[in-house]
């Protein structure tokens, strides 16, 4: 798995018009891409580490401070454009694995005790985030 996660102040993902998920104030907007050796393990060991990486103002993490999350799916993390002007899409997970992966990041941080918003699985999203820092981190798994 790999995340881009990214300290924000407010952050928001609009689905055809309508906002779906929605965070405000200080915490974290996290992009999340599945390749094709994940698991559930990795969706637990990445919301753990969500949880508690400590990058909040003060070295203060989610868990210490109840700061929101907000998931949105992301195929494109797993993009390659070394080689040639079109970036394959081979090293994604194909949907039917990805979405129920992502479901359990999410479904973990909630069992953590984390606020999370999401953004829709396959949709076409506009994200909107104001970066505190700016701070982007990215994390492999």
């Amino acid at each position: 798995m790999r995340a881009v996660v990214q300290r924000v102040d407010g952050a928001s993902v609009v689905v055809a018009g309508e906002t779906v998920g929605e965070i405000t104030g200080e915490g974290l907007c996290v992009l999340v891409g599945v390749t094709h050796e994940d698991t559930k393990e990795k969706a637990a060991q990445l919301a753990r580490k969500l949880w508690s990486v400590r990058i909040l103002s003060g070295e203060k993490s989610c868990s210490d401070v109840n700061a929101p999350l907000l998931v949105i799916s992301q195929f494109t993390l797993y993009g390659d454009a070394r080689k040639g002007r079109r970036p394959t899409w081979n090293g994604a997970a194909p949907g039917e694995v990805a979405e129920p992966l992502v479901d359990e990041v999410v479904a973990q941080l909630r069992a953590l005790g984390a606020t999370v918003g999401t953004g829709r699985f396959g949709a076409s999203m506009r994200v909107s985030l104001t970066n505190d820092g700016p701070f982007t981190i990215v994390l492999d798994l």
